[in-house]
């Protein structure tokens, strides 16, 4: 994926160790005010940098508070902190020894020499505690007096040797990684970083300590009351092979939608307004699949241009609900809000799955801010390289969570069921999930991240998707996945915009891809809907500049043009850009509609992109992960009704039928492979394949040189069973392709497949509304318009029709 990867960059890499020296003054420079700046119990700290020589020496380190004992909180009774409980993870409120209300405060902080706890008042006045029980590597204690609602942090004491991978520096305050809400936001000054960032060697830079106090400049963790009433709710529980996938961004999604209140737009509560689920539920959606909503920061570049992560793919809190998504508050009202959504969608039949990314975190590579992990137990979180100085980059962000370290995987295992149990939600796509799957260095598909997930019983309930590759070596893993999972399936997208901008000789691999991929998953118990088709994405062209533009347009990103992918697979019908050119538009909206019947009319699970429903446009961009403006949002005036607009919503009126449609018709939501035999004496093959003259297609026309293909499916042969144990039984459809510019004369398959047919779609008329009109007798020829699909009604021979049992 070419998303987002616009790590910090790290400069020349110098092979070898570095002889340790003292830093000398530098006058006029930044660096220079963090050698002079105070430690964190107030004496002055030293700087050390690293030159090319010998190994490393020891390193000093700031002293560490002998005292549990400090100034208190207002309104918080001055008690020494009581020893707690090493579980659950986290800041848990609840009623503690002697029947006092508190908060039980507990973090893995492996090569910790000491935790301080830290709490903040209104003000921004921190109260330090320091922590002084261990068990197994877990500092806790109990604070009493201590609500919900309260902001805190910590401070980590240890070593601070890079070349050891050892980066502990308790000038900087820390996130805690099961904080249940963020209040702040991320910015990132000199303070934030370790080390000193504008260091004038920028290749020894990591090595050189800033011991200025990040505090004033980082978002602090909050104590969530967790208590709330799902008793009423009902999930879904969409059966796989029934889902529609809507992949939307919370914020983009309702930013403009003229229904919702102005206040809540762009909001949680803004996507559980009735406004926003009623253009989901007359869609005919099953589920959203929400761009990251976990807490997350924006990258240091982009915050230099004056921009900001958009897509949220650059995580730093994984228990917490993004604090800029809530209408109501930070101070954990954004997680009360979060669930009330969900109960909302819920409510209209609407599954909620989270798009997650827990290869890779907001601190980047060794040049990044340290927030959390890095300043906790950089070591213990992170894989690094064979020199522990640097990161094992799966990812193109500049880390990689080591998920084969016991806490690690506990952390993001804790934090799925957090997700599905507490939060409500349904499911989740696992963004880069072959970096998860790595053991040692290799993806290995027995990895103790996926059969943690195997044999959990809250996770192995809950809908999987997984973006089955990584950056790294042998990181493409389409079709490799283990059951329970479903792929985004990277090759259906190609093949079918490769089919429609008539790149292909052949239409092998179409029928592959249109008939679920059994090449790809028909293997170890998998079915067709372990397939998640799609020919958008968030990441990428949208439908409608995928067939307006030929080349990205990125210049409002700021890197000349230099990021996004280059191979978009997109024809722009003859010009590229926007036009009124009367030649071009009516074949872009045509276009238009071949895609997306082929997504919706193919085996497998469908996914949307938010807008591309109506013709949703950014302008050519293509990496839209910082334009957090118009250029990334849905454009709901599109379907305003006003002169210009009808092609927009009949476009929508012609997604919504089918997706209609494909709920009605079980042969369209197929639960097993074709078999491409009959199910019962007398019956027809499950699926046919016949070329323009009706014939049934032979190994040679599948070589040969075409742009049209006939797809039979049997609704008289679905091996399936209601659950009172009868035969599922359905209409019979024939759906035919043709990518030529061209006109064709295609033969329909005679007798015993059909008596006649009866045309439901033909993407060559540009309003669907009046449904179907034309009828043709088996064995007779219907003409298709260049560029067009048509999907028919087969009337059996000697029957009327058959009544679908979904």
């Amino acid at each position: 994926m070419e998303k987002r990867r616009r790590m910090l960059r790290t400069g020349p890499r110098r092979a070898g160790r570095c002889e340790p020296r003292e830093v000398e003054p530098v006058s006029e420079a930044p660096q220079q005010e963090a050698q002079e700046a105070d430690g964190t119990d107030g004496r002055p700290g030293p700087v050390i940098a690293l030159r090319a020589g010998a190994g490393p020496r020891p390193l000093r380190v700031e002293a560490v508070p002998d005292t549990a004992r400090v100034h208190a909180v207002p309104g918080v009774p001055e008690v020494e902190v009581w020893p707690g409980r090493p579980q659950p993870l986290g800041a848990r409120f609840h009623i503690g020894p002697d029947g006092l209300p508190g908060t039980n405060f507990a973090m893995w902080a492996g090569g910790a020499e000491a935790v301080e706890l830290c709490l903040f008042d209104d003000e921004g006045q921190e109260t330090r505690r320091l922590l002084t029980d261990q068990t197994h590597q877990i500092w806790h204690g109990f604070v009493p007096g201590i609500r919900p609602g309260q902001r805190y942090g910590y401070r980590v004491h240890g070593r601070w040797d890079p070349w050891t991978g050892a980066r502990w520096n308790p000038a900087k305050l820390l996130l805690d990684p099961y904080a249940r809400a963020v209040d702040g936001e991320f910015a990132l000054p000199p303070e934030v970083y370790a080390h000193v960032r504008d260091w004038p060697e920028p290749e020894v830079a990591d090595t050189v300590r800033d011991n200025r106090d990040s505090a004033p400049f980082v978002p602090k963790g909050v104590v969530v009351d967790d208590r709330y009433d799902w008793s009423e709710d009902r999930r879904p529980k969409t059966p796989w092979a029934d889902s529609v996938i809507y992949e939307m961004n919370v914020r983009g999604f309702t930013k403009t939608h003229p229904g919702i209140p102005e206040e809540l737009r762009g909001t949680y509560a803004g996507l559980a307004h009735p406004a926003a689920v009623e253009h989901l539920v007359r869609l005919g959606v099953t589920a959203v699949e929400l761009l990251p909503v976990h807490q997350f920061a924006s990258e240091d570049h982009l915050q230099r241009r004056g921009l900001a992560n958009y897509w949220g793919y650059n995580s730093i809190g994984y228990f917490a609900p993004h604090a800029a998504y809530a209408a109501s508050g930070t101070r954990g009202q954004q997680v009360g809000e979060f669930k009330r959504m969900v109960r909302g969608l819920h409510d209209a039949g609407i599954e909620v799955i989270l798009d997650v990314v827990y290869n890779h975190t907001a601190e980047g590579s060794e040049l990044g801010p340290t927030l959390s992990l890095r300043g906790i137990d950089n070591r213990g979180y992170y894989r690094v390289q064979d020199d522990p100085r640097r990161y094992a980059d799966y990812t193109g962000c500049g880390n990689t969570l080591a998920v084969v370290q016991p806490h690690v995987l506990r952390l993001i295992t804790d934090s799925l069921r957090y997700w599905v149990t507490e939060m409500g939600v349904d499911g989740f796509r696992f963004d880069l999930a072959a970096a998860l799957a790595r053991s040692m260095h290799d993806v290995d598909m027995l990895s103790p991240f996926l059969a943690v997930i195997a044999q959990d019983p809250v996770l192995s309930r809950v809908k999987l998707i997984a973006e089955p590759w990584d950056i790294g070596s042998g990181g493409y893993q389409v079709g490799a996945f283990p059951p329970l999972w479903t792929e985004w399936n990277d090759r259906y997208r190609d093949a079918v915009r490769d089919f429609w901008r008539g790149a292909h000789p052949d239409v092998r691999d179409l029928g592959y891809r249109l008939s679920g991929s059994s090449d790809l998953y028909a293997h170890n118990g998998r079915r067709p809907y372990a397939s998640v088709n799609f020919i958008t994405a968030h990441d990428g062209f949208t439908l409608r500049d995928l067939v307006t533009y030929e080349r990205k347009h990125n210049e409002a990103n700021g890197e000349d043009n230099r990021d996004g992918t280059n191979d978009n697979r997109s024809w722009n019908c003859g010009y590229e850009g926007e036009t009124s050119d009367p030649a071009v538009v009516p074949l872009r909206r045509r276009q238009l509609r071949n895609l997306l019947g082929t997504l919706l009319l193919s085996t497998g699970v469908p996914m949307l992109v938010a807008g591309d429903e109506m013709g949703r446009t950014q302008g050519g961009n293509n990496n839209a992960y910082c334009q957090d403006n118009p250029i990334g949002w849905v454009d709901w005036s599109l379907l305003e009704d006003r002169p210009g607009n009808e092609g927009w919503r009949s476009l929508f009126d012609l997604t919504s039928r089918l997706i209609s449609l494909r709920r009605r018709h079980p042969v369209l939501r197929r639960h097993a492979f074709f078999s491409g035999r009959p199910q019962h004496p007398g019956g027809l093959r499950d699926l046919a394949w016949f070329n323009t003259r009706g014939r049934e297609m032979t190994e040679e026309d599948w070589y040969a040189p075409t742009a049209t293909l006939g797809m039979f499916l049997s609704g008289r042969d679905i091996p399936r069973r209601d659950r009172k144990g009868r035969p599922v039984v359905d209409d019979s459809f024939l759906l035919v392709l043709h990518s030529s510019s061209q006109p064709m004369r295609f033969t329909l398959p005679g007798r015993p497949w059909a008596k006649e047919y009866e045309v439901v779609v033909d993407t060559a008329l540009e309003d669907q509304s009046d449904g179907p009109e034309a009828r043709y007798p088996a064995g007779g020829c219907v003409t298709l318009r260049g560029r067009s699909l048509m999907l028919m009604r087969a009337v059996p021979v000697g029957r009327a029709g058959v009544v679908a049992v979904p």
